[in-house]
């Protein structure tokens, strides 16, 4: 059977960090040039946002 759904879950996945996987944070880490300790800091106090992320991570 064909899935019919949408595409809102996979949407809402890519708009955050998985913190706890380690795919995900060397993905980041690596788009940012930041180190996978800075990125784990931003997550930690901006919460799991990728764009949040992302901003603080390049304007460091």
């Amino acid at each position: 059977m064909a899935n019919t759904g949408t595409t809102r879950g996979r949407n809402q996945d890519r708009a955050r960090v998985a913190g706890g996987h380690d795919h995900d944070m060397n993905y980041e880490a690596s788009k940012t040039g930041a180190s996978k300790a800075d990125l784990k800091s931003a997550v930690k106090s901006l919460g799991n946002n990728r764009k949040k992320a992302e901003d603080k991570l390049g304007k460091e």
